[in-house]
Order: C-alpha cells, then structure tokens, then sequence
C-alpha cells in the first residue's frame, strides 16, 4: 500500500464505502448533513480547504492499484505547526478487520515525520466506534481527553486521541 494526494476521481470510491447514515457522521461528525453522499460533494467541501493551505487530503492505494482507504491531515490550530490532525478517516468496507486501517495509519504517520514539524498527531473517535478506537490505538494512539460533541441527532461522546513523534 502507498499513500498518494487526492484526486476527484476518489470521491466517488469514498462515497460509496459510506452506506448508511451513521457511518457518514461516523466518518464525518457534523461536516456533512447528506445522505447519500456523492464524490461531489466530498470535492465541494474540500475545495475552500485546499486553497486556504494546511489541508492535505491523502489516498492509500493498494498494490493493485485499487484504493483502499483515505484520510486527510490538516493543522487544528494554523499559527501552530506543532500539531496535525487526523480526519476524515475511512477504509474500503470490504478490506476492514484485515489490518488495512492500521497500515494506512502508519504510513499517515511516516507521512507525517517526513513532511511536517509537527511532534504531535491528534484525532477524535466517537466512543462507540469501538472497532476504530481499537485501530488507533493499536498504531500507538492514546486517549488524552473526552468531550461531548454536538451531532444532528443529539451529543455523541468523542475520544481524543494523540500519538507523540
């Protein structure tokens, strides 16, 4: 598996993988209010982002060439360089619980040494994602804190995680 930028043409794969509405606000949070999602409007939201810099959209493709996975990093905080953060964070439906989703995450993290100062990576989990709270976790995430995030449907309890370079 590699990691390569974002291409439009992925939208559509990554739409598909989302087949009901709680796995978009799994992957999503409050980002996207639609059901269903098209390659479109992944392309749409990403767009502002991408011009406003310190947005990067990455694509694990598999050694067939097939996509297999995707996530972007983005600064939370742009005046600070010493934190990314993890987001958007999906696997092919047919290749989870094969270790796909750890793989791509240590290659989103070699990524992240290569590229960035950043000493610090940091995500949110909703706390009953519990396969990818375990995913994370097993690439060397740690919990540092909980909050209640506020979702269409109510709060949903969010896991921060972080991981130390």
């Amino acid at each position: 598996m590699i990691l390569r930028q974002y291409e439009s043409k992925d939208g559509t794969a990554i739409a598909g993988w989302i087949r009901n509405i709680e796995e978009l606000y799994n992957w999503s949070a409050d980002r996207y209010c639609k059901f269903p999602l098209t390659g479109s409007d992944i392309d749409e939201n990403y767009a502002p982002m991408l011009s406003a810099g310190k947005f990067f959209p990455l694509t694990a493709v598999r050694d067939d060439g097939r996509i297999a996975g995707h996530f972007i990093i983005r600064y939370p905080d742009k005046s600070d360089e010493s934190t990314v953060r993890f987001g958007f964070v999906i696997v092919d439906p047919a290749l989870r619980g094969q270790g796909r989703g750890s793989e791509m995450l240590r290659l989103g993290i070699e990524y992240v040494r290569q590229n960035f100062s950043a000493r610090r990576i940091d995500l949110g989990v909703f706390a009953d994602n519990v396969s990818a709270a375990r995913c994370y976790g097993a690439v060397g995430f740690t919990e540092f804190g909980r909050e209640m995030f506020p979702m269409p449907a109510g709060e949903r309890e969010c896991i921060l995680m972080e991981l130390m370079l």
